[in-house]
């Protein structure tokens, strides 16, 4: 895996067009252009290559600031992709609260069932024709010594890659980096990942 990004990016607000595989919400020509509004007024840029499959689980990080879930829904929405996130099923009681969820890609998951969030979200992506799951890893805004496993378990049960996003601030780059298979070993491969995800500094703090 490789962390360096283009010396040459495309201007704020511009986006590629997604590959055939990548999931798509319905087409929706408003939306993108509010999200490619919002990235170019914010100045940010998103590189690197989508990846053209089917199903994978999504990381997201450094999450340091409530200011990443914008960018990031503005990148989303500037795609058109769909990315589905789970979400506290209590959420979605409140009427409003549960259609502005489901049109962000939230997906209500109950916390308390006796299979878990983690089988919940890996029998999701192993019934569906395409899904794409995501997360961030490190479960909250502070600073954290160790990353939550539930990104890795998923993946390894729903048998998909993993596909790390990252947040640039000091050059306002949404990155997107190169699949990676988990292996047979956790700590091995957080070892790893930790490692590529170090030269990325959120609003707050990077993640080493």
């Amino acid at each position: 895996m490789t962390n360096d990004y283009p010396a040459h990016v495309g201007a704020a607000g511009r986006v590629p067009e997604l590959p055939p595989n990548a999931p798509r919400v319905k087409p929706n020509a408003v939306a993108r252009w509010f999200g490619r509004t919002v990235l170019r007024l914010g100045g940010w840029r998103l590189v690197g290559e989508v990846p053209d499959v089917r199903k994978l689980v999504l990381i997201g990080a450094p999450h340091s600031s409530n200011w990443d879930g914008v960018w990031g829904f503005a990148a989303k929405m500037a795609l058109g992709l769909d990315i589905r996130i789970l979400g506290k099923d209590a959420l979605f009681r409140v009427p409003v609260m549960g259609w502005f969820l489901r049109r962000l890609g939230v997906i209500p998951v109950d916390r308390s069932a006796a299979h878990g969030v983690v089988e919940q979200a890996a029998a999701m992506i192993r019934s569906a024709d395409t899904f794409w799951y995501g997360l961030a890893p490190e479960g909250t805004r502070k600073r954290v010594e160790r990353w939550k496993t539930g990104f890795w378990k998923i993946a390894k049960l729903a048998d998909v890659p993993i596909l790390p996003v990252y947040f640039h601030y000091p050059d306002k780059v949404i990155g997107v980096g190169p699949l990676w298979t988990p292996g047979d070993d956790f700590a091995t491969d957080m070892a790893r990942i930790r490692a590529w995800y170090a030269p990325w500094k959120g609003k707050n703090r990077g993640t080493s």
